[in-house]
């Protein structure tokens, strides 16, 4: 027979991944970051101008507005109409 095998010889089918060249390219990448990462930072002064106005204080409690599906609004749990949005939240967040 050609190659000396006979015919009840088959190879066997080995069906284990083989991760190696998967990690190789992995650390390869992992360097060229490692290398890219510090020369991408660009150290440039930025003058940025003071603030005046004073810090908002945080509400005690959130404002939570929620749309539906069928696009009903609902404010907090109670629900609102598209023409009294605007006074429901007026009122809910106090000015």
């Amino acid at each position: 027979m050609a190659g000396g095998r006979s015919r009840g010889d088959e190879l066997e089918v080995n069906h284990e991944i083989n991760v190696t060249p998967f990690i190789d390219v992995i650390l390869v990448l992992l360097i060229i970051f490692m290398v890219a990462a510090p020369l991408s930072t660009v150290d440039v002064p930025v003058d940025l101008p003071g603030s005046n106005a004073p810090a908002s204080e945080r509400p005690d409690e959130p404002v939570w507005l929620s749309l539906q599906r069928d696009l009903t609004l609902s404010l907090g749990n109670a629900p609102v109409d598209r023409a009294g949005l605007a006074a429901a939240l007026e009122t809910a967040t106090k000015g």
